[in-house]
């Protein structure tokens, strides 16, 4: 059975002059355990949209989203919030880290939603991207780039099944992105964890065991993303 399983499904948004808009249309999409797919996408392919669907951040008008066995669809929002933080880590271009805790702090927090905050688990993935040294700092003191290796870090450190990244490299230089973007893959190759990616940059996603256009999976693509 895939680990990501999705069938039918849509969501519509009404628009400022009140008309109903489609901005997602699926009829289907499957990754397995362990594989790594890259959505390549302009503005406008609903890929934002698409991932808060799956994660279940959004709820779907129609159709189904199963992330390991388990259905996000249908479900009340506590529901989808445990399974979330149960099956899923999300990587963010703006990274979200909250300002006022530590490196170290910010692993911690993101494990609350799945076995429970464990410091020594939380020291042994940020040394693996490079941040022994810097588990005390505050975001503000860090990099872009180190960063966004504590949102790598905070994402993979409560073992998910699944990693959605969207545009997890936005915010770095062509160099750096490369290098953060293996990263991310090597990583969820030791953990065994899916990874998709979405990103309009599509030789990022070259070293990806496959890449699909967002724009033909999704038949709703619309010119504004939302």
């Amino acid at each position: 059975m895939a680990l990501l399983s999705i069938q039918g499904l849509k969501k519509s948004y009404v628009s400022p002059a009140g008309e109903k808009q489609l901005i997602v249309d699926v009829e289907s999409f499957e990754l397995q355990a362990g594989e790594q797919v890259g959505l390549k996408g302009a503005s406008g392919t609903g890929k934002t949209t698409f991932l808060n669907l799956i994660s279940g951040v959004l709820r779907e008008d129609e159709g189904t989203v199963v992330v390991d066995t388990q259905s996000m669809s249908n479900q009340p929002e506590s529901v989808r919030d445990r399974l979330r933080g149960k099956l899923i880590g999300s990587i963010f271009q703006s990274f979200h880290l909250l300002q006022g805790l530590s490196a170290l702090e910010n692993v911690m927090m993101g494990m609350y939603f799945s076995q429970g905050p464990e410091e020594g688990r939380a020291i042994e993935i940020l040394s693996r991207v490079g941040l022994k040294d810097h588990l005390d700092h505050l975001p503000r003191q860090l990099s872009v780039g180190q960063q966004q290796r504590v949102s790598l870090a905070r994402a993979l450190a409560g073992s998910p099944r699944l990693i959605l990244a969207d545009e997890p490299t936005g915010n770095l230089d062509p160099k750096r992105a490369q290098e953060a973007m293996q990263l991310i893959s090597d990583l969820c190759r030791e953990s065994g964890a899916g990874l998709l990616v979405v990103s309009h940059d599509h030789e990022l996603l070259e070293i990806l065991d496959r890449v699909v256009d967002l724009k033909e999976l999704n038949r709703a693509s619309r010119e504004v993303e939302v």
